[in-house]
């Protein structure tokens, strides 16, 4: 496999990444700011964002997008509507956009009205009713209305690859939380003073910044490997490379989460530190489709 990018996937993670930069919340109070809600979600839709598998775009192009809005915390539906549409697209050419039903709810719902739930081979529609609990606070979980409605069947081939995806997406998400947390924990050690000098000049908030950064490029080279395989391999094999890659990323990003929380000190536990949002983010792409090692060390997909 050759993970460089082409120009025009650079082109797609530039264009997310100037999507998330701009209109992102760059702090907790901005999570409230219902004016820029809006401005992102128009945006969001008119961009296409949402269709990427029903426009023809790869794994690693969804992988891509997906990586860039985890990292802005972008908190409009994403994640959810473009699995349900990497589904939906092999029984409607539509482009609606729903949510993905995860368990019994349903997830990055904000504003939806319809659900797709797989049950086996079957792909089954239910309306979406009042919020459900979760711990993010940038994606919204939602209960689902029963009964639910079917509407078509796929082949095992295609509900695998949308497997693949569907764990594929939730590891970008985790990176892009990563390299998020990342960033705020390094520009606060550039600049928080301690014994007359920045805190980052310490080798023992160096050194943590430092593992910090080499489990993201761990985590980096199992995801692209990952989203590769989703097109080009068995869908066996994507899905073992795609859960190899789960359970690496969810274990990085904690790690990197928790450590940037401990890098801001005493500030990293209060309210107004953005780095609990990006740690409530990583724990919930970590259990949208949870994978354990047993699974991997049993060969398992």
């Amino acid at each position: 496999m050759d993970v460089r990018l082409t120009n025009e996937q650079q082109q797609l993670r530039d264009a997310a990444a100037k999507l998330a930069d701009d209109l992102g919340p760059g702090s907790v109070q901005d999570l409230d700011d219902a004016t820029r809600v809006a401005r992102l979600e128009k945006t969001v839709a008119a961009a296409g964002w949402r269709e990427l598998r029903s426009d023809g775009a790869s794994a690693v192009e969804v992988a891509i997008v997906a990586e860039e809005f985890g990292r802005g915390l972008v908190d409009v539906p994403f994640l959810g509507p473009v699995l349900a549409d990497d589904l939906r697209r092999h029984l409607a050419d539509d482009q609606q956009t729903w949510a993905i039903g995860v368990g019994d709810d349903a997830f990055d719902a904000t504003g939806l009205t319809r659900a797709l739930v797989v049950r086996d081979n079957s792909i089954l529609a239910a309306d979406i009713g009042g919020p459900a609990e979760g711990a993010d606070l940038t994606r919204a979980f939602a209960t689902l209305v029963e009964p639910y409605e079917q509407i078509g069947e796929l082949s095992a081939e295609q509900v695998e690859r949308g497997y693949a995806l569907a764990l594929v997406a939730t590891c970008a998400d985790l990176v892009g939380t990563s390299r998020g947390a990342q960033a705020a924990a390094v520009d606060y050690a550039k600049l928080r003073e301690q014994y007359g000098n920045t805190i980052g000049s310490y080798q023992a908030v160096a050194h943590l910044l430092a593992e910090s950064e080499a489990l993201i490029e761990g985590s980096i080279s199992v995801l692209r490997h990952a989203a590769w395989a989703v097109d080009e391999l068995t869908p066996a094999e994507a899905v073992r490379a795609a859960k190899i890659a789960k359970i690496y990323c969810a274990r990085a990003a904690r790690t990197v989460c928790e450590t940037a929380i401990q890098v801001h000190g005493g500030i990293g536990n209060t309210w107004e530190c953005i780095e609990h949002v990006y740690l409530r983010r990583a724990l919930t792409s970590t259990e949208l489709f949870p994978v354990s090692l047993e699974e991997i060390d049993l060969g398992l997909s």
